[in-house]
């Protein structure tokens, strides 16, 4: 199945603003084929793996004839309320030696600020006086599903609610001016997160997906998750073993080469630039940005 976070285009449907179902360029309303239904995707998520299914029961029997079209909806970010949101950097060889860092034996992990979430089709600005080196970087989502702790690596996708798009946006020279990556990854609206997010079923194998990034029309990076250094499973049952993992918590897998900072000459997004995310079997994540000028 697969879920957003949606709003309707007219002012006058403002009243229907809420959590759906889609399937493809239709949607439906959770609300409207079940009762009680959750009211976003992290309610879904912390009522159990029980929930899913009787959320997908009452889609079956209830089908798609009164379905809305995609099309009249704004998005809002696709994961709501995430009670982590968790960072992976320098997961990928060619990406790390191409920014010049040396890869570590663990994985690089930090975090992000639940402020930068945005959503598919948003707009993020920044301010030209904090930064005119800003980065994107295509990454696998990954959205836990039951609480994760000291969990073996064999066992770790159970643990696995679904799947997601992030754009790791990242402001180069606040990074690589601060000894930690929080902030220059967490300005406003650097963590678009979107455009759905994807059940775990409907992804076998979450190393064998094709991903990257379009700018402006070029393509900048296109690689695979098999290209990861430590895997989807080895990073749940790693972070698992300091901290539990609570379900609703995001983690973003890290983002293959092709970076605009490491590129001769270098490319970073601009006012009004479009980038694009997309990764086979999720969709296509995609942001607007603007420029503020002192």
């Amino acid at each position: 199945m697969r879920f957003a976070h949606l709003s309707p285009r007219s002012a006058a449907g403002r009243e229907a603003a809420g959590f759906y179902v889609v399937d493809g360029h239709r949607v439906l309303p959770v609300g409207a084929v079940t009762d009680d239904p959750p009211r976003d995707l992290q309610e879904l998520i912390e009522r159990g793996d029980g929930e899913l299914h009787r959320l997908r029961a009452a889609v079956a029997a209830h089908g798609w004839h009164d379905a809305l079209d995609l099309a009249d909806f704004e998005h809002a970010p696709a994961v709501s309320r995430p009670p982590a949101i968790i960072a992976i950097g320098l997961n990928y060889g060619a990406h790390a030696s191409e920014l010049n860092l040396d890869m570590a034996a663990a994985p690089t992990v930090f975090a992000f600020w639940p402020s930068s979430l945005a959503p598919h089709e948003g707009t993020t600005s920044w301010p030209q006086s904090l930064s005119a080196e800003v980065d994107y970087e295509a990454e696998l989502g990954v959205i836990i599903g039951k609480p994760a702790k000291d969990v073996s690596i064999a066992d770790a996708l159970d643990h696995v609610f679904g799947y997601t798009i992030v754009n790791d946006i990242t402001a180069r020279n606040v990074q690589f001016s601060e000894a930690q990556w929080i902030r220059c990854k967490s300005f406003d609206g650097f963590t678009p997160v979107g455009p759905v997010v994807v059940t775990a079923d409907e992804v076998p194998d979450p190393q064998d997906l094709r991903l990257g990034t379009v700018l402006d029309g070029r393509t900048v990076q296109d690689s695979s998750t098999s290209e990861m250094i430590h895997s989807v499973a080895k990073l749940i049952s790693v972070l698992s073993q300091s901290t539990t993992l609570l379900p609703g918590t995001l983690i973003s897998t890290g983002s293959p080469a092709g970076a605009g900072y490491s590129r001769k000459p270098q490319i970073f997004l601009k006012n009004h630039s479009t980038v694009t995310i997309w990764i086979d079997g999720i969709g296509q994540l995609t942001t607007h940005c603007r420029v503020i000028e002192d």
